[in-house]
């Protein structure tokens, strides 16, 4: 604004003085004019740039803004297991320490019912060990799960729309929920090419992790199907697991020994078939990712009870 004012007083100025003033004097005012329009146009470009860097400066706000929400609900999910678990141990000491009390209120004893006592003790010690395994155990497949599903919500989240992926921790597995229309063509088992790139994502985690197994369940609505080589919505399910579990193995090289098919039908549904958005939500496929058998047998071994 200032500038502006400047410029303004100076071109009248010379209107005034034109006539008055000498060439050298007029020619020393043009070239001030002439630097005056060039530092304007270097402010402009400068406003210009710092535009530009405001704008990636808010883009990258919103990002971490994102990745803050994530993981503030995957600490809270870890929060509310410790918990539980914590109320599980003060119900077992609580018991054993009634116990002992009743014990203790004996005056009379004879020497069988000593021993008693003795292996009674004994086997609460080895329930606060087992109590230790149980906590141990748990703590650990918190952990993998928890740091799975932070993973998995990173990388899946980029590019493909929230309402077509979820992400969730539910007890001891994390699961995928992945749409209908993402993954096939309408009412077949045909993969599209857009699931591609979500499968591609998921293989990569799966594979950087060869002690979990793999279980894919399919799902679809309560429309009846009447297709060549498709019976009803059993067959539908079973045969969309099978298509993603084939893509695992075969375009991804997933271990086969790791990979689970299932289907579920119409049943199990997360919502109402009786309108159109219900009938969406229980059209997908559920990808499961749990540890193996034996390995968590492993977890509950009291040899592995931290000292």
């Amino acid at each position: 604004m200032k500038l502006t004012k400047t410029l303004f007083l100076f071109f009248t100025l010379i209107g005034l003085l034109s006539s008055c003033i000498s060439k050298t004097q007029f020619e020393q005012l043009q070239k001030e004019r002439d630097m005056q329009n060039e530092e304007l146009g270097l402010l402009g470009e400068e406003l210009s740039d710092q535009m530009k860097l405001l704008a990636a400066c808010n883009q990258d706000k919103e990002k971490l803004k994102g990745d803050i929400r994530t993981s503030e609900s995957a600490l809270k999910s870890k929060d509310e297991q410790i918990n539980d678990l914590k109320d599980q141990i003060n119900d077992l000491r609580l018991a054993r320490n009634q116990t002992v009390e009743q014990v203790g209120d004996l005056t009379v004893l004879s020497q069988s019912a000593n021993d008693n006592i003795k292996e009674t003790l004994s086997q609460l010690e080895g329930k606060d060990k087992y109590i230790q395994v149980l906590q141990a155990a748990k703590t650990k497949a918190d952990s993998i799960n928890l740091a799975l599903a932070v993973n998995l919500t990173s990388e899946l989240s980029q590019g493909i729309a929230d309402k077509d992926i979820e992400v969730k921790v539910d007890k001891t597995v994390v699961f995928i929920n992945l749409s209908d229309k993402m993954l096939y063509q309408s009412g077949s088992a045909e993969i599209t090419s857009r699931a591609t790139e979500v499968l591609g994502k998921i293989a990569t985690i799966v594979k950087a992790r060869p002690n979990l197994e793999v279980m894919v369940e399919g799902y679809t609505d309560n429309l009846p199907i009447n297709k060549p080589g498709i019976k009803d919505n059993w067959d539908l399910s079973v045969l969309r697991a099978t298509s993603v579990v084939r893509a695992l193995q075969t375009t991804y090289n997933i271990d086969p020994n790791r990979l689970i098919a299932a289907g579920r039908g119409q049943y199990n549904a997360l919502a109402s078939n009786d309108t159109l958005e219900g009938r969406s939500m229980n059209r997908r496929t559920r990808i499961i990712i749990l540890p193996k058998i034996d390995q968590f047998y492993d977890l509950l071994n009291p040899d592995n009870v931290p000292e």
